[in-house]
């Protein structure tokens, strides 16, 4: 990737002559692209420095809102536009933040008539992953459609993404996730090669329980709650279902149906109730960590994973898990409702996963 950097603060250090004499005090200037502009503030002026630095990008990609031709609207005003109206509403608005600083880093200085395949091309050359740059792309499609709908430009603009990268295949086996699961039980904090009574990843367990179980996205299980609330998925321990979708959110298209939870997990989920309640009673979440809410389970899952020989996951592994334990198990219908997408994808992504879904036929065309 690009090393090409953002508007950002440097100090310029003190110029002496020749003598030693100070010809020029040390002083921040704003470095964008190859340009300099000074802003007159000296060394000890840290905080007045960061403050000039915000009114300048707020000033640089200051929105303009009323038709214009596209080769008079820069790609940071509509990417700017996107994260002031949509951003916001998204699952994981932080997300969604941090693809828009990559995208203002290659297309920042683009007009939006520039932007073509050819040009989206080259962002994927520079991102370096044909997937990150496919989702980083969809967003800037996203927010180009968005200015348009706002009445913003009436031409055509193209974005062109990178092919779509192979389905993930990787599921566990009922034997991995144990190992997994018991891994992240068993894991103690090491002081000076040392196991100490910290268990750094049991937090995990939960996580863990709940997505290979009901095949929920990892956001909806970050969200789930003991109580219902503006914002909250809900975790409903006497009717035994899982609300996912969070109350007050706007539906999209990546569907989160309520699911019955299977019997095993809700007494998993009614215990640990039990634990929070007593142990750590300002608990908000189902999965929590050092008392607040996770956001990832990168690191975790990578150092589980380790420690298990259960290579290979990601958080949506337990989505293709609970799929593949479903198909061949359940009408198509039912499954796919179950984790929360419809059949056409169900039996596209997840059917095949395990093949124990074809016992029966092996079994009718050559059985004893």
């Amino acid at each position: 990737m690009s090393t090409k950097k953002a508007a950002r603060l440097y100090l310029r250090p003190t110029r002496r002559d020749a003598t030693g004499k100070i010809i020029e005090a040390a002083r921040y200037v704003i470095r964008d692209g190859g340009r300099e502009f000074a802003i007159g503030c000296s060394a000890s002026q840290s905080e007045a420095a960061e403050r000039a630095l915000a009114a300048y990008v707020a000033a640089k990609y200051a929105p303009v809102r009323k038709e214009r031709h596209i080769s008079e609207i820069g790609v940071a005003e509509v990417i700017s536009i996107y994260m002031d109206d949509v951003a916001p509403r998204q699952a994981r608005p932080k997300k969604v933040g941090e693809r828009a600083e990559r995208l203002l880093q290659f297309f920042g200085s683009k007009a939006l008539s520039d932007v073509n395949g050819s040009l989206c091309r080259a962002y994927a050359d520079w991102r370096g992953s044909d997937g990150g740059a496919r989702r980083d792309l969809q967003d800037l499609a996203a927010a180009i459609n968005h200015h348009a709908k706002e009445g913003f430009h009436r031409e055509i603009v193209r974005v062109v993404l990178p092919p779509r990268g192979q389905s993930r295949k990787r599921w566990l086996t009922r034997n991995e996730a144990a190992r997994l699961i018991w891994a992240c039980w068993r894991c103690r904090e090491l002081q000076g090669g040392v196991g100490t009574d910290k268990r750094p990843l049991r937090h995990l367990c939960r996580f863990l329980l709940m997505g290979v179980y009901t095949g929920s996205r990892p956001e909806a299980i970050f969200n789930a709650a003991w109580f219902e609330g503006p914002g909250l998925s809900y975790v409903d321990l006497e009717r035994g279902v899982f609300h996912r979708h969070a109350a007050g959110s706007k539906v999209t298209a990546k569907r989160q149906p309520t699911v019955k939870l299977a019997p095993r997990l809700l007494a998993h989920l009614r215990r640990w109730r039990e634990v929070d309640r007593i142990r750590r009673p300002g608990n908000r979440y189902v999965v929590m960590f050092g008392g607040s809410k996770i956001e990832s389970v990168k690191t975790a899952l990578a150092h589980a994973g380790r420690l298990s020989g259960v290579t290979g996951v990601s958080a949506y592994t337990l989505r293709h898990t609970a799929g593949a334990w479903l198909a061949g198990r359940v009408d198509t219908r039912i499954a796919a409702e179950y984790i929360g997408t419809t059949e056409e994808i169900f039996r596209a992504h997840y059917g095949h996963l395990d093949p124990a879904f074809q016992e029966a036929a092996a079994r009718a065309i050559g059985g004893k």
